[in-house]
């Protein structure tokens, strides 16, 4: 008999590496998406009904590609810089003991909202809202702050479409034009209004001009320090997930901007190092790509 053609076009692959990628694919998934993420899966893709978004627009292109595992954790590291955003994640969640769960409902939500039902995507928004209006508290001087601020989801918003933008250029399959990135922006404010936003980008060059507005809020503090060294440091994970977790967090690290690293005390890599980085992330991202393919269109990053 002959080996079926599997994962990769143009190799040809045995049974036994189809089960170990099917295997990998599938602890990938556990990961992400939580033990019950074929549940979700299948009500996310599998229902007939309306979405807010066409199946291969450049949202659905972005948030389907293994690069947002790069984007991901570019986004959680970039956000942490605003003082009052990352006072709120340290003082209303448990985010040490809780990664992997906030991980796959961070996921879900993203699944939903761009490839799920729009009635679905409607109640995860809302749940999102309610969520947000709980979290309240008061910074160091006084002043109080609010996740269902709008000026701070903004922030929330920026920072997360520049990092899942930057991370499809540089590891998506099919990185998106000028044009596509414009309307990838554009289907972004569509659920950021929903969520609260007032007035998001909805061009990339408005993406670019309302990040820069917002460096001089931005600030090392305690609390964004020992997130980041959580997560590039102690990250919960078994040892043999460790060193693929590494590069993608390398590659991640090498996305951000370089005004970033002197508040999170990152190192600054030389430019062979930067490009052994790429080439190690180039290889992770297939990896993953590869590994979470087969199967079901449906098993995605975002769930």
């Amino acid at each position: 008999m002959g080996l079926p053609a599997i994962g990769i076009p143009g190799v040809r692959l045995g049974a036994a590496t189809a089960a170990a990628r099917d295997r990998i694919g599938a602890e990938i998934f556990l990961r992400v998406a939580g033990p019950d993420g074929p549940r979700h899966r299948d009500r996310i893709h599998g229902t007939p009904g309306p979405r807010w978004f066409e199946p291969d627009s450049p949202i659905a292109r972005v948030h389907g590609d293994a690069s947002m595992f790069v984007g991901g954790i570019r986004a959680l590291l970039l956000q942490t810089l605003h003082p009052a955003a990352m006072r709120g994640v340290a003082e209303h969640s448990d985010y040490r003991a809780d990664m992997w769960g906030r991980l796959a409902r961070t996921s879900r939500y993203l699944a939903v909202t761009t490839f799920g039902r729009d009635t679905d995507a409607e109640q995860a928004v809302a749940a999102v809202r309610t969520i947000h209006e709980r979290i309240r508290g008061t910074m160091p001087d006084g002043t109080p702050y609010s996740a269902s601020d709008p000026h701070l989801l903004l922030w929330v918003h920026v920072a997360e479409v520049d990092s899942f933008l930057a991370a499809h250029q540089a590891y998506g399959a099919r990185p998106l034009d000028a044009a596509e990135r414009d309307h990838y922006v554009a289907q972004t404010a569509e659920v950021a209004r929903r969520l609260g936003v007032t007035d998001p980008p909805t061009t990339e060059a408005e993406l670019r001009a309302t990040l820069a507005a917002f460096r001089p809020e931005l600030r090392s503090t305690p609390e964004a320090r020992e997130a980041a060294r959580y997560l590039l440091l102690r990250p919960p994970l078994p040892l043999p997930a460790r060193a693929p977790y590494v590069v993608l967090v390398a590659a991640a690290v090498g996305l951000l901007p370089v005004w970033t690293r002197r508040h999170l005390r990152l190192p600054w890599l030389p430019v062979a190092e930067r490009t052994v980085v790429r080439a190690l992330g180039v290889g992770a991202v297939g990896a993953i790509r590869w590994a979470t393919t087969p199967g079901a269109p449906a098993r995605t990053p975002t769930v």
